[in-house]
């Protein structure tokens, strides 16, 4: 069993930064696929970012390609989302998800986290 406890997320205004966290209890931590996924108010969950169990290999939804970056600490079983220049449409509940199939790309998230907040103004 897999816990995931996301942190960082706040207002911020349009062109600022934001860190989210996601710590992971469990020794398989370093053998997962992980992923951040956003819900906006009236839409359907979307896929952020993901990044394999090493750390080498990462991909993004085409929106945030060049604004944010994936990252884990898998020794502190911790998935980061460095989130730059962000905008007002990058308002969302942000969540992280664990793959724990061994799939890349990850397919099967099957461990998911509470969400944090993240909200740009104009």
């Amino acid at each position: 069993q897999v816990q995931l406890v996301e942190s960082g997320g706040g207002l911020v205004q349009a062109g600022g930064s934001l860190r989210l966290s996601c710590a992971a209890s469990g020794r398989t931590f370093s053998s997962y696929a992980m992923g951040w996924f956003r819900q906006a108010p009236g839409e359907e969950r979307e896929f952020v970012a993901a990044i394999d169990w090493s750390g080498g290999s990462a991909y993004y939804t085409d929106s945030v390609k060049g604004r944010f970056t994936i990252s884990r600490d898998n020794a502190e079983n911790t998935v980061y989302l460095q989130m730059n220049s962000l905008k007002p449409e990058d308002t969302a509940v942000y969540y992280c998800a664990a793959d724990s199939s061994g799939n890349w790309p990850p397919y099967e998230y099957n461990y998911w986290g509470q969400g944090t907040q993240v909200t740009v103004s104009s």
